[in-house]
């Protein structure tokens, strides 16, 4: 066991980093360890890598610790799902809590410890489901963003869902932390372009067709603001349309970006907040039931996580992040 703490030039410092220096490992050991529980800040286990730090924390490493209650390891180093977070399944989907820093599904072959694949397992030891039980993949949220995400477990259920998804008629709304004082509603409506011409995704400029792009509509609504060191604004964001990063690209556009974001903030001039992730979350996702389609529409919600509360109450939240109020 081996106790660092956190000197004053290590702020903001990721745990993995400290963790991979502390202990002299690769980062992927140093990373298992953060994610097995073997790793507690000021005592109280973190299993987020990226958590950021703050000077005169105490760091404990212990590779010998037991796991945490609830906190289940697979083979591969990956951790499982706790129930807690299955929102709901029956016969035909499962709708789930997706963990920030988890990939919704894998981008090259072999990757492994991927939501769909520690649901697939969860599902098994909660005996839910049988070994290898097919999961249909129809949307995907960002690996930092946390929230509601819904499979299919049918063809049918895949094939409704997923006409859903393409034909927008979906309820989708995210809540998310941004730098600044955003003062009004607003609607972004922008043509998407894989590079906007200096190697990023964004909005076309000028008179670009359409057909070069995808059209992406986003809903803004501040919800609170937060006035404390460092101004920022809690936001929800409803999408017309789901295009990758799409709420990201909107608010940098327009001159608040996320907090915590480190891509779509190049042209930023304020103070950069720092934050372990960037912070956004999918709190609620509605739709209509594959069996039955002519219901009407059910809405699943996932409570805010630890690491974004924790984030808006250091900004100057009081209490609870708030659910239906607005400015």
């Amino acid at each position: 066991m081996k106790t660092v703490h956190v000197r004053p030039e290590e702020a903001q410092t990721a745990l993995g980093a400290l963790v991979k220096r502390a202990l002299e490992l690769p980062w992927s050991a140093a990373k298992e360890l953060i994610a097995r529980g073997k790793v507690a800040i000021n005592g109280k286990v973190v299993t987020d890598p990226g958590h950021r730090l703050t000077p005169g924390w105490a760091v404990t490493i212990d590779p010998k610790a037991p796991t945490p209650e609830g906190l289940k390891t697979r083979g591969d180093g990956g951790v499982d799902l706790e129930r807690a977070r299955l929102l709901h399944h029956d016969a035909h989907l499962i709708v789930v809590d997706k963990p920030p820093g988890v990939s919704s599904v894998p981008f090259e072959p072999g990757e492994r410890g991927t939501l769909v694949d520690r649901l697939a397992t969860a599902l098994h030891r909660w005996k839910l489901a049988p070994a290898k039980a097919p999961l249909f993949v129809v949307h995907r949220l960002d690996r930092e963003t946390s929230g509601v995400m819904v499979f299919g477990r049918t063809w049918v259920a895949k094939r409704h869902l997923a006409g859903l998804f393409r034909q927008h008629a979906l309820d989708r709304e995210y809540v998310a932390l941004v730098h600044g004082r955003l003062d009004a509603a607003r609607t972004v409506d922008s043509v998407l372009l894989d590079d906007r011409g200096d190697g990023l995704r964004g909005s076309a400029r000028g008179k670009t067709a359409p057909h070069i792009g995808q059209r992406a509509i986003t809903h803004l609504r501040p919800i609170k603001f937060l006035e404390g060191e460092e101004e920022a604004t809690l936001v929800a964001a409803r999408l017309e349309t789901g295009r990758q990063h799409q709420i990201r690209i909107h608010l940098s556009e327009m001159g608040h970006p996320l907090v915590g974001e480190r891509v779509y903030i190049r042209n930023f001039d304020g103070p950069r907040i720092e934050a372990p992730r960037v912070m956004l979350h999918a709190r609620t996702l509605g739709f209509t039931h594959p069996a039955q389609p002519e219901a009407s529409p059910r809405v699943f919600e996932a409570e805010i996580p630890e690491d974004f509360r924790l984030v808006a109450k250091r900004l100057g939240l009081h209490g609870s992040v708030p659910k239906n109020e607005v400015l």
